[in-house]
């Protein structure tokens, strides 16, 4: 891989459950065409997916970057929902805002921000109530 690191971003759609996973999935082969070792493919996967989960669902949409450097990627979830009032309470496994709609479709369990903590080595979440959510994912390159 050259000095440059690459960029690969999408839109994701409010509501749009046909295209769920997408995003993640183009991460996905990406990273194995780029040669990237297949536990930092797997880990990078559930990032990418708990994000556009997320972003969907609580976010109102939004856009999911990777960003893949010569020793770590970074995928980083932007959305202009309503933001996270308790980051602390949301960390928390079970804990969910997702509506009764999102939980009957099997989604909204609680899980995606311990899954992008627990699958990434450093998560930093920005967020304000009433102006959005910024969450950065760095996964590190094994013997970096």
């Amino acid at each position: 891989m050259g000095q440059e690191p690459y960029v690969e971003e999408y839109t994701i759609q409010a509501g749009d459950f046909t295209s769920i996973g997408e995003a993640s999935t183009k991460f996905r082969a990406t990273l194995k065409m780029l040669g990237i070792p297949s536990e930092v493919v797997r880990r990078a996967a559930v990032v990418a997916y708990e994000a556009e989960m997320n972003a969907m669902i609580h976010g109102g949409g939004g856009t999911l970057r990777m960003t893949v450097a010569s020793d770590h990627l970074e995928i980083m979830a932007a959305d202009q929902g309503p933001g996270i009032p308790d980051v602390a309470l949301a960390m928390q496994e079970g804990y969910s805002t997702a509506s009764d709609e999102i939980r009957e479709l099997g989604f909204g369990a609680g899980m995606g921000l311990p899954n992008i903590e627990r699958n990434s080595d450093r998560m930093n979440i920005e967020t304000e109530v009433g102006t959005g959510t910024v969450l950065t994912a760095r996964i590190d390159f094994p013997g970096q």
